[in-house]
């Protein structure tokens, strides 16, 4: 779990005694003594410029964090492009309308049956400690595929996809059938998703982070190439067509990650002593609560649009609350891989993931902040979003409300690290349920208090949830220090 470079071979055994402070609003839990389930054998190759951190208390610098992180950054923030690329063509469609609403139906389903193999890159970053460890997390992965393909099959080619996509999205029979025939395409996505995350894992845990940046530029560049040509050669657009580009661009980076992790896994050890991941049953306490938590965030977009409907003007409210999240994700994406930091270095140098991590997470409030008081913000959205007149004035209001967000998200990133890093993954089920918890109650507070507040009354709500997800982190990391502490006390 432990990865830097240090004469070519990355260390992974920790020092100090265990223990748990609360820093920023959440424990942190600094370096611990005795066995992790690192690969002290594993020894990936050396690259140039890479930092080399010797272990011990106070042994990493900044600049070898921000070097693991840049490119981790950048492949977040990189993956907006796809969809820029995918509606640019889209756009060219004879109805581009009812084409970009069929392939968005079918994106939202495709969204929602994908994150189980999203979650295979944090798993396997944890627990592939070895050749051994890798295979149990590509055993769990088999049988992800198999129901997620299964479900994609029966929703594909059954009287159960135009059932679902006609009553939950209420769309007429004519989108239905676009829809239907772009999922067909959408679904297979995901065998090279859970491809390209596997392999990150391991790409992640040796520090070989630049990977992640180079594949998805490599990405890039086949689809919009294949759109390009697409255009030019004058095929018919439709909802396939966006799906097709997907898929493209999905297996090019799955084989470039694929690529390099394979290298990587040949110079790992078959075991490693420190390791306790020998089968797939060993994996399955990790990854079960994360796929848990992914169903429970799905409900939050749904719950949210649904009581919108119920402010003054409901259309505004919608589309101001939209457009200003979306602005929202593009800043917050750089900062969505705090977690591997905590899973990477903290257990080097607690104190250096602590500092960089402050600096680091008051750059979201920082970029929302200048975008939401400064002529700035106007300027984005204008020319990014496109947003004029009210719907203008409507979500830089709304931006404003989600500063809340953009202050506490990046902690509870830190916190799911802490969670991931110590195999307490139960929790972030606990304080997702939290986060929906207070988000439907704050939702149903305000659409009856104040329902003029329109698109602020889901962005008050949703940040509210979010610090409602990171109080429940927080207390739960600290009773499970208590508890620790308690036990050990007792075996002395």
């Amino acid at each position: 779990m432990n990865r830097t470079e240090s004469g070519g071979r990355p260390e992974h055994r920790a020092n100090g005694k265990p223990d748990m402070a609360a820093g920023a609003g959440c424990a942190a839990v600094t370096a611990g003594r005795g066995a992790t389930d690192g690969a002290n054998d594993a020894s990936p190759p050396a690259v140039p410029g890479d930092a080399k951190v010797a272990t011990g208390a106070g042994s990493v610098t900044a600049g070898a964090i921000f070097r693991f992180f840049v490119p981790l950054g950048l492949s977040a923030g990189l993956v907006s492009l796809s969809h820029v690329i995918i509606n640019g063509t889209l756009a060219r469609a004879p109805d581009p309308e009812s084409t970009i609403a069929a392939y968005t139906i079918a994106m939202s389903i495709f969204t929602i049956t994908e994150r189980p193999a999203i979650y295979l890159r944090q798993t396997c970053s944890a627990l592939a400690a070895d050749r051994t460890g890798f295979r149990s997390v590509a055993v769990v992965m088999a049988y992800v595929l198999l129901f997620t393909l299964g479900f994609g099959s029966l929703l594909s080619y059954t009287p159960a996809g135009p059932l679902v996509f006609g009553m939950l999205f209420n769309a007429e029979a004519e989108l239905v059938g676009g829809t239907i025939a772009s999922y067909r395409i959408l679904f297979l996505v995901t065998v090279f998703s859970a491809i390209r995350c596997l392999f990150h894992g391991i790409i992640i845990r040796n520090m070989q982070t630049k990977w992640l940046t180079i594949g998805m530029v490599i990405r890039l560049v086949a689809m919009y190439g294949l759109s390009l040509a697409w255009i030019h050669a004058g095929w018919t657009i439709d909802g396939r067509t966006g799906a097709v580009i997907f898929l493209t661009g999905m297996c090019v980076e799955a084989a470039v990650s694929a690529w390099e992790g394979r290298r990587i896994l040949k110079l790992m050890p078959e075991r490693s002593g420190e390791s306790q991941i020998r089968r797939a049953r060993d994996v399955i306490p990790f990854y079960r609560p994360l796929v848990v938590t992914s169903f429970i965030s799905v409900m939050l977009a749904p719950s949210i649009n649904a009581m919108l409907g119920k402010t003054a003007d409901i259309e505004l409210a919608i589309a101001s609350y939209s457009v200003a999240l979306g602005v929202l994700n593009l800043v917050n994406s750089f900062f969505t891989y705090v977690h591997q930091i905590v899973l990477n270095f903290h257990r080097l140098d607690a104190a250096a993931v602590r500092r960089f991590v402050l600096a680091a997470n008051t750059i979201p409030a920082a970029l929302v902040a200048l975008l939401a008081w400064t002529p700035a913000g106007r300027a984005v959205f204008g020319a990014i979003v496109g947003a004029e007149g009210q719907l203008l004035d409507a979500s830089i209001g709304v931006l404003r409300v989600f500063l809340l967000f953009a202050l506490v998200y990046p902690w509870v990133d830190y916190c799911n690290g802490l969670a991931m890093l110590h195999k307490q993954t139960r929790f972030m089920m606990g304080s997702q349920a939290g986060n929906l918890a207070a988000t439907v109650t704050m939702l149903a507070v305000l659409t009856a208090v104040v329902p003029e507040w329109n698109g602020k009354v889901g962005a008050l709500a949703h940040s509210c949830g979010v610090a409602a997800e990171l109080t429940v982190l927080a207390l739960l990391i600290r009773r499970w220090r208590r508890r620790r502490s308690s036990r050990a006390e007792a075996s002395v």
